[in-house]
């Protein structure tokens, strides 16, 4: 017996090409954010934003998934605020994006599995090619995106001692 399950994903662009994101690993999204700039951060790690007095890590999706760069660099049009779930702990991120499109209902039978791309390709983030009419969509699994390692480094950045994060959260 198939399971008909239904899921509903956040749609969003990067470079034009239409990505998703469950539903239920997006917190909120957020409008013409600024992004600070950490010093001796990774590439990857764009900055922090203050979210209502949380310092959040701001990563770059375009650098993560190996993506022609966006223009600017400190200004984003649209963030996702994802919660991304290691070894049964919660932590927050922000994803920039190019622009959020709309929130997609997909049924088990609309979603196509990752694609075996070789043996140097990772495509273990990539819970499967969802399809809308004639386009495919990559449905990214967040969760398997980032690995612990990155995380602690991204949750140093935001466990910033008070008089530092005083000051980031003033400006």
């Amino acid at each position: 017996m198939q399971n008909n399950h239904n899921q509903q994903y956040v749609t969003f662009t990067l470079n034009q090409d239409l990505y998703g994101l469950a539903v239920t690993q997006a917190r909120e999204i957020l409008d013409h954010v600024t992004v600070t700039k950490v010093p001796h951060a990774s590439e990857e790690m764009l900055g922090v934003i203050n979210l209502r007095g949380q310092v959040v890590p701001v990563i770059d999706l375009h650098l993560k998934l190996r993506l022609p760069a966006k223009e600017e660099e400190n200004k984003t049009n649209y963030v996702i605020v994802a919660e991304v779930d290691i070894d049964g702990e919660v932590h927050i991120v922000g994803i920039p994006v190019d622009e959020v499109r709309e929130v997609l209902e997909l049924a088990n039978d609309m979603i196509e599995p990752a694609p075996r791309l070789g043996t140097h390709i990772n495509t273990r983030f990539i819970k499967g090619m969802g399809k809308i009419d004639e386009q495919f969509m990559v449905l990214l699994d967040i969760n398997r995106l980032f690995d612990e390692a990155e995380i602690t480094e991204f949750q140093t950045v935001s466990d910033l001692d008070a008089e530092t994060s005083g000051e980031l959260l003033e400006a």
